[in-house]
């Protein structure tokens, strides 16, 4: 019994020196209870209680109410006159998270390429994929950034670690200052992605359709994964990956842009994203709020601007002024849509000025109930942290601020801040107010006016005319006063406060003691409140455009019933040109033939005109965020994953004519990315560019640009020679008949149970897709000896080659080509501008047309592509075609090898009304597009243009108005960004990341995002 005994002291004992953390002194952990009294109580943003009791115990909120008996130890803290508010949660965080020290690694230099992963360990083989990063493991507590954030609110953060295309996931903890175990209070709260590859020293992905694939790929891999149950291999990324998805999944967007590219991954696997995005939701309202999801806004409304020397005036782009007038409307426009939000303070370069920015977004629309929320309740709705965080209530953690008017009065100050149970003074509520005039005995002066905030007052002394503001210091009751008057020295004072008095000593300029008073003669008068503007809704002077940019239209063109009468008809078709009226109904070519009339049809003279359908241009890199990735076969990728219908360049083609168009991956690479075909639907979102159901297309390429061989440098990516390019092709359509030929046994004997399936591999199903005839090949091609390679290659393996683009030495293999079916898209004159091109001809494009072989006239320029009628003419001087056989070059040609003819490429009933009404024979070089017409749409107009440009011109001059008066009020303003001329691309070119570093881009986007731009 004796040793039970001491067995029982012993356990006793040593729970209670482990139940306490080592500390050097006294502990002092008394039980905490406050009784906050007489508050003004927001419960949340729908629930107010007047003189309401808040009872607090430890780090928890005990009861919420009136009247109720409370312990005995409890401190009674008097709250009359003020508010209370639970504090602010911010989810998108990297608060105790590691610093990210950026070099210069990433995407960088393509001549010093990395491909393999720098992380030891059973790991994924990208380094931009970390879904086994674990926020609370990382998690450190920041003095000095909580203190910045409890000043401004906040009491809790979600916290990540801000790097990589996935991320890992997030961790729930407060912003005390005590202990890492006191602040983290749940591990694993969400999991985080992005299309941003981070410090990732590996050079793929380089592009940004690069990243969408690799993530799309993770998700497949982690399917595969879990379905296999690591039979065949132990990937701690993917177990990870799979873990995180039962969290709430968190995707970082810069742009509206990237929310419409995410929301279309989560539809593909099923997540619904909580989106964070760049602050422009407003410019597609309509497509985020059909998505449903939650947003997570920022608050870095772009600064005003200064447009005072008009060369900045005449520089600045209509879209940077528009969306410094309109960024701040973001939240309400939301609102306004029924879309539930959470603000952000993560992208404040100054975190001081969140509350201004909270103003401004209320002075544009928001709600100061919905302002409230998207701080409170929505964040921690969003991300299931509702039982600790966003309300004061019962059982909740003791998160709650104090202040002494309601917290989005623009007066209003936040006096504390309590975190867990734990006093934050952010302004020292004991404070006496000490506004007001006094009578003083300071040398030279008789009178002090008392004035500004009760923590930082302003004095002006003054005798008769004589002012003087001296530089005033308040700490508690003490105040410290230092003046210069006139050519003296300086006069030193102290004070303390009193009741209605102030005194203190003095020291002159002459080194002279002094005691001094001041005692209150005049109360400062409260000034009554006038109507805010801060309560009403800006009116939106400018309004939209679609799309966002100068030429955008105030509202989206509608499809209208066309009746084109008179005009000189290119059918394309065997009737030729005829003089003949066309009727346009519901976006179809209805009827063609003579005295047609509809009843309601929008009549359009034609007389003396040329009408033709639209110009197909069937190689073409507009549009795109994205043209090249730069591994030897990069299939997975899709440039309609990167489509930029802000691109200016739609409207210039469209004013030359263009009405669709196939946007190619580039040609750094032998087997490239899967294109888009696009209609040239100006102000629509991406998606709605897309050719609904066209048939599919790939960009492949041959070559020196596939083998850097007009580089300076040796690449280290295999190929650098034109064998080596043959044998990319060879081995990835080895790979790919194995892979098709692993699945169709799969398919066939699946039934078995326990049969593994084979890991989906996005690069070889776009391979196994041509296979099967399915996807077509557009090849980047020159020289008369690879193109023999090719077609021999093809042969061998069994698949085919739709169209050789380029083709220079097409003449060299017209009857090859003829043979096997392939078309031949090339330039009407571009020769000796490299040296695979030195045999290059302007009388191809005639000798494969009458070869037989459909040929195509492309541009591959942005600037070619609004002359490409002309570029067609060129085939009548060089090579004698008729002006019917050179028109179909740039439109009936490139509708069959794009095998969108059914639909494109002539004038006939049944076709889409995509049609152009040239000035003159569309072949002259004075011909001018007067309307471009898609789908029944007028696109451009050539009679409305003179009024368009006085449209843009007077927006544009109101809005450097109203900052010329800004600056004048005293705003603050900032120089405008002055954009480069956007480069023209072509296909060797590595857009947006051509010989920078990711860490390089991803300041420079968050340059852009600061200023709003």
């Amino acid at each position: 019994m004796k040793k039970v005994f001491l067995l029982l002291l012993l356990v006793l004992s040593q729970s209670s020196v482990f139940a306490q953390p080592n500390q050097n002194g006294v502990q002092d952990k008394r039980p905490g209870y406050y009784l906050f009294k007489n508050a003004t109580l927001h419960v949340d943003p729908s629930t107010v209680i007047e003189e309401a009791w808040l009872l607090v115990h430890d780090e928890k909120i005990e009861k919420v109410g009136k009247n109720f008996e409370v312990p005995k130890s409890t401190q009674v803290i008097d709250l009359k006159g003020k508010h209370v508010y639970p504090s602010f949660v911010d989810i998108y965080s990297d608060y105790g998270m590691p610093e990210l020290k950026r070099g210069m690694g990433g995407r960088g230099n393509f001549y010093e390429m990395k491909f393999d992963s720098d992380k030891k360990g059973a790991y994924s083989h990208n380094m931009a994929i970390k879904p086994e990063v674990k926020a609370s493991e990382l998690f450190t507590i920041n003095p000095k950034s909580a203190e910045e954030l409890r000043k401004i609110g906040f009491g809790a953060v979600v916290s990540h670690v801000k790097d990589g295309i996935v991320r890992g996931n997030s961790v729930l903890v407060s912003l005390n200052d005590e202990k890492e175990s006191t602040s983290l209070l749940k591990g694993d709260v969400s999991s985080h992605y992005s299309f941003l590859k981070g410090l990732s020293t590996q050079t793929y992905p380089v592009s940004l359709m690069g990243c969408v694939a690799l993530l799309r790929q993770t998700y497949y891999d982690a399917d595969w994964y879990k379905k296999t149950n690591a039979a065949k291999e132990r990937n701690l990324s993917l177990e990870a990956f799979n873990a995180n998805q039962a969290l709430p999944s968190v995707f970082h967007a810069t742009n509206f842009h990237d929310v419409l590219r995410v929301a279309k991954i989560g539809k593909e696997f099923g997540v619904k994203y909580i989106i964070k995005g760049g602050g422009d939701e407003y410019k597609r309202i309509d497509e985020i709020k059909s998505l449903g999801t939650h947003m997570i806004l920022p608050l870095n409304f772009p600064k005003a601007l200064d447009v005072e020397d008009p060369i900045d005036a005449e520089n600045v782009s209509l879209a940077d002024l528009k969306h410094w007038e309109l960024a701040p409307g973001n939240p309400a426009a939301l609102q306004a849509k029924g879309v539930e939000f959470s603000f952000t303070a993560s992208d404040l370069a100054m975190k001081s000025t969140f509350f201004a920015q909270i103003q401004a977004a209320i002075k544009a629309g928001l709600s100061k109930k919905d302002a409230l929320a998207a701080l409170t309740v929505n964040p921690a709705k969003a991300l299931k942290i509702e039982d600790q965080v966003g309300t004061i209530k019962n059982g909740l953690l003791a998160n709650f601020l104090i202040t002494d008017k309601e917290i989005f009065d623009d007066k209003a100050r936040i006096l504390e801040n309590w975190v867990q149970g734990k006093r934050y003074v952010i302004t020292d509520i004991s404070l006496s107010e000490i506004a007001g005039k006094y009578k003083t005995n300071v040398p030279g002066f008789n009178t002090l006016t008392v004035t500004g905030e009760v923590d930082k007052p302003a004095f002006e002394f003054a005798l008769d005319t004589v002012k003087l503001k001296p530089t005033v210091t308040r700490d508690k009751n003490f105040l410290t006063i230092t003046y210069k008057k006139g050519n003296e020295g300086v006069t030193r004072l102290t004070g303390v406060i009193g009741d209605k008095k102030i005194s203190g000593q003095g020291v002159d300029a002459k080194g002279q003691t002094f005691t001094w008073s001041a005692e209150l003669a005049e109360e400062a008068v409260a000034k009554k409140d006038a109507p805010k503007a801060a309560d009403k809704v800006a009116e939106n002077k400018g309004g939209m455009l679609y799309p966002f940019t100068g030429w955008g239209n105030k509202e989206l063109p509608k499809q209208e019933d066309l009746l084109i009468k008179g005009a000189t008809v290119w059918t394309n078709e065997k009737e030729g040109k005829i003089v003949a009226d066309v009727l346009v109904k519901n976006g179809k070519i209805h009827s063609v033939g003579k005295n047609l009339s509809s009843a309601g049809a929008k009549v359009i003279d034609g007389t003396g005109k040329h009408l033709t359908n639209g110009i197909i241009d069937e190689h073409s890199h507009i549009a795109l965020f994205s043209i090249n990735e730069v591994e030897s076969v990069s299939s997975e990728v899709r440039q309609e994953d990167v489509i930029n219908s802000e691109d200016i360049n739609i409207y210039r083609q469209l004013a030359g004519g263009v009405t669709t168009s196939q946007l190619l991956h580039g040609s750094a690479d032998c087997i490239g990315g899967q294109s888009a075909i696009i209609k040239l639907k100006w102000g629509e979102s991406p998606d709605n560019l897309l050719i609904p159901n066209s048939p599919k297309f790939i960009k492949f390429a041959l070559g020196e640009n596939v083998k850097r061989g007009n580089a300076n440098t040796t690449p280290n990516r295999y190929p650098i020679t034109r064998m080596g390019v043959e044998q990319v092709f060879i081995d990835a359509f080895t790979r790919a008949i194995a892979y098709k030929n692993e699945w169709e046994a799969y398919n066939k004997a699946k039934v078995k149970t326990g049969l593994v399936p084979p890991k989906r591999d996005l690069e070889l199903d776009a391979l196994v897709e041509i296979l099967n005839g399915e996807r077509n090949i557009t090849c980047h091609s020159y020289v008369q000896s690879e193109i023999n390679m090719l077609m021999k290659v093809a042969d061998s393996l069994g698949f085919k080659i739709n169209t050789f683009t380029h083709i220079l030495e097409g003449y060299k293999v017209a009857d090859k080509m003829k043979a096997r079916g392939i078309n031949g898209s090339t330039f009407s004159d571009w020769w000796a501008y490299k040296m695979e091109v030195k045999e290059a001809i302007p009388f191809n494009a005639a000798i494969l047309t009458k070869m037989g072989i459909p040929t195509a006239i492309n541009s591959d320029d942005a600037e070619m592509a609004r002359r490409l009628n002309q570029e067609a003419a060129k085939t009548v001087l060089y090579g004698g075609l008729t002006e019917e056989e050179a028109w179909k070059t740039v439109t009936l040609n490139p509708a069959k090898m794009l095998h969108l003819d059914n639909r494109l490429g002539s004038i006939k009933a049944g076709k889409d009304a995509d049609l152009v009404l040239w000035t003159d024979n569309p072949l002259s070089i004075y011909a001018k597009p007067e309307k471009t017409i898609i789908d029944g749409a007028i696109y451009f107009d050539l009679t409305t243009k003179e009024q368009k440009e006085k449209e843009l011109r007077d927006e544009k001059n109101r809005l450097v108005q109203i900052l010329l008066a800004e600056k004048v009020k005293g705003t603050p303003t900032e120089r405008p960004v002055m954009r480069p001329r956007a480069q023209e691309v072509h296909c060797d070119h590595i857009m947006e990341y051509d010989n920078i570093s990711v860490e390089q881009l991803e300041s420079f986007l968050q340059t852009l995002n600061a200023s709003g731009k």
